[in-house]
């Protein structure tokens, strides 16, 4: 049943609609790069499908936007009990590939009838609203030992999903980790702690790399020392996308050239976690920078909207979900551009894919429910001096 008043709030006009708009208009980019990518005739009128999940990514948006940011604080943890389950799901041996299928060596996604689920989609978020709810009241984080509870609640799904083997995703949960700590109000050597862990992690994580993803790092490595031996092979798809990257030159060739180029150029994934080369054939240096220049205004006015709640939760919250995209956006871009090793991270609102986009806009929904609200204060007042005198 909708709760009409919930709805009156957020329909009322906020700083929460400026973030809307903004993705709407990448939404809007994206679908006529998806137009302009090259694909297999198999896979049909993928931009028509990408409209028809943007739909229902609204409409999941405007239902994750109406409940008060309390309710959703109290469903945190039950949220992330459930996101575990369908995480160490996917890790149970001889499970059929009807169910859980495996797609270019690696098992993300959950079969249900008539949809195909990523729960790492899900966990990113779940695991947002579980951290900020922890730390919305909480003082023991400040302390070496507070840390552990928040670190717990980051590693276990960072590394279910990276047994999957999914790179991409568990690349998220660090950033996102300090992003929330420091708006918490953390202490700087605790901060620094967890940019150590972060950075002594990645030689103790190689190992755990499957084969094609250690191919992938030597491969961004040699092609940044101005090693070309292996643009044929394992570093084919980067190499690729930086030559559609610069084919594009300052304002594109427009969609009819920018499809030929593309053509010729043969870059895999064109239309889903490369399409930001899509977008600088099509447009050039012009677009691309448009393209950005919209994602730093939808972060810019997410942070706003958290910088402006006085409850902690949605604070921190809208935090969160923020670093999630700025980190999607910064990683997709850097390994197009040749800067990061292909992870098959998507790029927001504009790649090609229904989990990553209803996901998005989850995102968004959770900051334009907390933008749509003028909480009831429940952290301590500030300290206060007074001018009375003693009787």
């Amino acid at each position: 049943m909708i709760n009409f008043e919930s709805l009156k709030q957020v329909l009322r006009p906020n700083l929460g609609h400026v973030c809307v708009v903004t993705a709407l208009a990448l939404v809007i980019i994206g679908l006529e790069a998806i137009r302009t990518a090259p694909t297999p005739s198999w896979y049909g009128n993928i931009a028509l499908k990408q409209a028809i999940f943007t739909g229902v990514a609204l409409a999941v948006m405007l239902t994750v936007a109406l409940p008060h940011p309390k309710v959703v604080a109290n469903a945190a943890f039950g949220l992330g009990l459930v996101t575990l389950l369908l995480l160490a799901l996917l890790l149970v041996p001889g499970t059929p590939e009807s169910i859980i299928p495996r797609i270019n060596g690696a098992k993300r996604w959950i079969n249900f009838p008539g949809l195909q689920f990523q729960p790492s989609e899900l966990a990113k978020i779940v695991f947002v609203l579980a951290l900020a709810r922890y730390l919305r009241y909480r003082e023991n984080y400040r302390t070496m030992r507070g840390l552990i509870p928040p670190l717990l609640i980051t590693f276990v799904p960072m590394g279910l999903i990276l047994v999957e083997p999914d790179l991409g995703t568990s690349m998220i949960f660090l950033p996102v980790l300090f992003a929330m700590l420091l708006a918490a109000g953390a202490k700087i050597k605790h901060l620094v702690l967890i940019i150590v862990l972060g950075v002594s992690l990645m030689p103790m994580m190689y190992p755990l790399l499957k084969p094609h993803q250690k191919a992938r790092i030597v491969a961004m490595i040699r092609q940044v020392q101005g090693d070309t031996r292996l643009r044929n092979t394992t570093g084919f798809q980067s190499y690729k996308a930086i030559t559609a990257t610069g084919a594009g030159e300052v304002t594109g060739y427009g969609k009819d050239r920018a499809e030929v180029i593309l053509k010729f150029n043969a870059l895999p994934e064109a239309h889903n976690d490369m399409v930001f080369a899509v977008i600088c054939a099509r447009w050039g240096l012009v677009g691309g920078v448009i393209v950005l220049g919209l994602y730093l205004l939808l972060i810019a006015s997410m942070l706003a909207v958290a910088a402006l709640n006085k409850d902690p939760f949605a604070r921190l919250m809208v935090v969160g979900v923020t670093t999630i995209i700025f980190t999607q956006v910064m990683v997709n871009v850097g390994m197009t551009v040749g800067l990061l090793p292909i992870t098959g991270m998507t790029l927001p609102l504009i790649s090609y894919g229904g989990s990553s986009l209803v996901a998005t806009f989850v995102m968004i929904g959770l900051a334009l429910g907390a933008a749509s609200r003028r909480p009831t204060i429940m952290s301590r007042p500030s300290f206060e001096f007074t001018t009375a005198g003693n009787s």
